[in-house]
């Protein structure tokens, strides 16, 4: 008895010196700067309400925490889109003003590998700017220091929920910088190939409904060779 009392012991022990191990790594951190800012070109910056309920539509399996929105609408509950969220979303510029809608289309991906600090998702963001036209950004996204950051805190906390100040790129490539790629569709943009980032500002997460206060911004760059684009919700930075 004494024995199998000493390898449950020892089996418990080493996992929780695993899960420490993985959650306090410094090694799995992502980097907190958007790889964009150290950049000269110029960019523009679109924001967005990341909570479910801000939404114009939201939608997922309706299992997952965040709750579809409006309540009626059609849930992605069959098996080739069961891992998949779609967010419609009003994107604001700089000054807070409407400036469009984005469509985000977001699936979890295979490549996730938890030990190397990656929780990824891959997804597809559809913008379109009235009079000046449409873009697609791709990108892999990495939730890992959102997961450790706030999740998990959300979970071990006994308000069952978590409030404080988190900000964090999630962007992850593919570009070789860890940056999305963007590809102009029309208007204005049409023929534009470029890159952007998306970050994530969280002040509230709940364990019951998710985010509950979170906002999202897209920073787009212009090449240089599209400089002449006159872009009336452009957050400009000079070279």
């Amino acid at each position: 008895m004494r024995f199998l009392i000493a390898l449950i012991f020892g089996i418990a022990t080493g996992g929780a010196a695993a899960i420490g191990l993985l959650y306090y790594n410094p090694i799995t951190s992502q980097s907190a700067l958007s790889p964009l800012s150290v950049s000269d070109q110029r960019q523009f910056s679109l924001n967005y309400s990341a909570v479910a309920d801000h939404a114009i539509v939201y939608t997922n399996d309706g299992e997952s925490r965040m709750h579809p929105h409006p309540a009626k609408v059609l849930q992605l509950w069959e098996a080739p889109i069961r891992q998949t969220e779609t967010l419609v979303t009003m994107l604001r510029d700089a000054r807070n003003q409407p400036v469009g809608i984005g469509i985000k289309f977001s699936s979890r991906s295979e490549r996730t590998r938890v030990l190397n600090g990656e929780a990824l998702v891959d997804s597809v963001w559809y913008v379109y700017l009235p009079d000046q036209g449409t873009m697609m950004i791709a990108q892999s996204e990495n939730y890992w220091n959102f997961l450790r950051d706030i999740v998990v805190p959300a979970h071990w906390g006994s308000g069952n929920g978590w409030k404080g100040s988190w900000h964090g790129t999630i962007t992850n490539g593919p570009g070789a910088l860890g940056t999305a790629s963007v590809f102009g569709g029309s208007g204005e943009f049409l023929g534009l190939e470029s890159e952007a980032t998306e970050t994530l500002t969280a002040k509230a997460y709940s364990v019951e409904l998710g985010p509950v206060a979170m906002d999202g911004q897209l920073t787009i760059e212009l090449p240089r060779r599209n400089d002449e684009l006159d872009i009336s919700t452009a957050n400009s930075v000079s070279p």
